[in-house]
Parts: structure tokens; sequence; C-alpha cells
């Protein structure tokens, strides 16, 4: 096995380790997203509030369906980070769902069914899905540099601590952007729906 990089490359270096996976089923070079990519999807998920056990066996079911989809991985459409958190958010709200018909049958709380409707997404087309409901537009509608963050951070799921470094920006920057732009996106949602 090629020692594993100590920083990661860049996108393309991430898709052609997948092209690797699709073309021969190339552990090593899976081993290699795997590691670079479980600690920061077991981050996100218990971002989400997943507890630390449920977050393990969620990013376990996520690297396993990307190692059986990886044929469907598609460069031209999304990067790697995309692609996978994606799948990792799709399960954790899948699961979600579950524990909540367990919990209320069939008559889930009509907030909590809205909160679900925003988070999903169609695994197949994800961006036709963020369209649907506005939030592709309303992203659009940001100033530049707040949607460029929002895409960064709701889209890619990278840290704050990553977008400051790729930007070069300060952290609190970063931060205090977000937030101003997470409040616009939030009345400006609020206003379509009224």
């Amino acid at each position: 096995m090629s020692p594993l990089p100590s920083q990661p490359r860049d996108l393309q270096y991430w898709s052609d380790q997948m092209a690797h996976v699709a073309a021969t089923q190339d552990q090593d070079s899976f081993l290699r997203i795997y590691d670079h990519f479980a600690p920061r999807l077991h981050r996100y998920l218990l971002g989400l509030g997943a507890q630390p056990s449920k977050a393990e066996d969620l990013v376990q079911d996520a690297m396993l369906r990307a190692w059986r989809s990886a044929r469907q991985f598609d460069a031209s459409r999304a990067c790697l980070a995309t692609w996978l958190f994606r799948i990792t958010r799709n399960l954790y709200i899948d699961s979600v769902r579950r524990r909540a018909t367990v919990a209320y049958g069939d008559g889930l709380p009509e907030d909590f069914e809205i909160a679900l409707d925003i988070e999903s997404s169609e695994a197949s087309a994800p961006e036709r899905y963020v369209d649907d409901v506005g939030l592709g537009r309303a992203i659009d509608a940001l100033p530049a540099t707040q949607a460029r963050l929002v895409r960064m951070s709701f889209l890619e799921a990278r840290s704050h601590s990553e977008i400051a470094s790729e930007l070069g920006m300060p952290l609190g920057s970063v931060k205090s952007t977000l937030r101003r732009a997470f409040a616009r996106l939030r009345r400006g949602l609020t206003e379509t729906e009224a």
C-alpha cells in the first residue's frame, strides 16, 4: 500500500482516487478516501446531533454505500466531498425519520415533517431538489461572498476553519459572515413561504 498523503492534494486528487475505486475496486485508493473523509463525516454527524455510536454506524454505512456506488460518482456534477457528505446526510435523515416514525407512529408533528423536507434531498439529483425548494435561488440572491461561504459550508460541508484557510479569511470573519448569510436566508425563505 502506498503511503497516505499528509495533506489532501486537491479536488482532482480525490476525484482520481474515486475513479480508481470505480474502475478497478482499488482498495488502496478507497482506504485513502476513507482515512481522509470518515473523521470529517463523523464530526459532521455529531454536529447534526447524532449520538457518537450512531454517527460511527452512519459513517460506516455511508462509506459502504460509496464503495458500492463508486461508478455513480460524477466529478463533473460535484466534488467527492460533496457527494460523500450528501450520502451521509441522506442516511442521517432516513435514520431520524425512522426514529420519529417509531416514536410518533404515522402522525409526525407538522414542524418535524417540514424540517425534514427542507433538509432532505434526492440522492440522484440533490441540486434539483435544492432548486425546487427555492434554496438555490435564495443563495444566489446573497452577496457573492456570503453565497460562496454558504455553498462551501452547507453544500460542501466544509468546516469554518477549512473555509478560512482556503479563502485566506480570518476565522471570526467566516463565522460572522455565515451568521449574517443564514439569517438572510431564513428571512428570505420565510417571506417566500408567506
